[in-house]
């Protein structure tokens, strides 16, 4: 096992030389944000869905629209509204008069990546068109089935739930998304750095396309391969299973604040995204630190409070700092 383990970080450290190049083309156009940045990078590797939460003016639809670009893949930005309807988003049949027949009219889902802006302004109905898309990489027009392209990722931006004009998402949705992270404020001197970067009205910085898609199907194949030992595996479940069963963690105390635990689908995303962080770091294999670093994004959206923990004012993040400082780590 060593030996391959030792051709396994060789192979790795190669393969992810794209890696460097892609975070410099983007410290051109973004400042600091280095974690929304990482987890933009674990979810392409992984294929999975991206939900980005802060409030307006944090970079958030800049640095999507600036990953696409570097990766020369077809991009479309959709601002969801509440009058966007589901053929807005998806497409829809148009009547052909020279032909006599209806043709279908694609929509703006049919492309690689898709940043969906704003994605909790809209209502129900344009949601559950996306959840097909998200979850089949499919989508229904008129009596037809048509397949997306592949890869396809939806990076959605969205703004707290507190502020109006939003609808909240359905849980089955939110379930959907790899991971859901919280963007910050910079710091004082990233916000310096970002007046001297773009406080001119002329200011347009180019990136130029630095990875290929063909690297990032590579790139996912090697994830795939990236060692895993049992103990990070029953870790894991550890975890997950101390969200649903609190007290048999000696947690008894979040058994009242926790309504329903994390979905099987976190587990899955644990062991993903903790391969597609040691790639990222040019390692063949999965540390507990992987883990414990990614665990805040795939379970704070998964964790659904009880009543009396948003009584107590009682957060997602606050219950899992619980379950990391108490789950025994391997």
């Amino acid at each position: 096992m060593s030996f391959n383990l030792s051709e396994l970080n060789d192979k790795i450290r190669q393969e992810s030389t794209f890696i460097h190049s892609l975070k410099q083309e983007m410290a051109k156009v973004i400042v600091g944000q280095e974690v929304m940045i990482e987890r933009l990078l674990i979810g392409l590797l992984c294929g999975g869905h991206i939900l980005l939460e802060g409030v307006p003016g944090l970079a958030k639809s800049l640095t999507v629209s600036t990953l696409a670009k570097i990766i020369k893949t077809s991009f479309r930005r959709i601002q969801f509204t509440p009058d966007l309807l589901p053929a807005d988003l998806i497409g829809t049949m148009i009547y052909n008069q020279q032909k006599g027949s209806f043709e279908t009219k694609k929509g703006p889902i049919f492309s690689n990546i898709i940043l969906a802006d704003e994605i909790n302004r809209s209502p129900a109905k344009v949601q559950s068109a996306l959840l097909e898309a998200m979850q089949e990489r499919q989508v229904s027009i008129g009596d037809k089935t048509h397949l997306l392209d592949d890869p396809f990722l939806v990076l959605a931006t969205q703004n707290p739930i507190e502020q109006e004009g939003t609808y909240p998402l359905p849980e089955a949705q939110v379930d959907r998304f790899m991971l859901k992270v919280i963007i910050d404020y910079p710091n004082k001197e990233d916000e310096l750095e970002i007046i001297k970067r773009m406080a001119h009205s002329n200011n347009r910085i180019e990136v130029m396309p630095v990875v290929q898609p063909e690297d990032l199907k590579r790139a996912k194949k090697i994830v795939d391969e990236i060692y895993i030992d049992e103990k990070i595996h029953r870790y894991i479940v550890d975890i997950v299973f101390a969200t649903r069963q609190p007290e048999s963690y000696n947690l008894s105390d979040l058994s009242d604040l926790i309504q329903f635990g994390a979905s099987p689908r976190a587990s899955i995303y644990l062991a993903m995204a903790g391969k597609a962080k040691a790639f990222i770091e040019g390692r063949g294999y999965v540390t507990p630190e992987d883990i414990r670093d990614v665990m805040w994004d795939i379970l704070r959206h998964r964790i659904m409070l009880t009543f009396e923990a948003e009584a107590e004012e009682v957060t997602a993040e606050q219950i899992i700092r619980r379950i990391i400082d108490t789950v025994e780590v391997p």
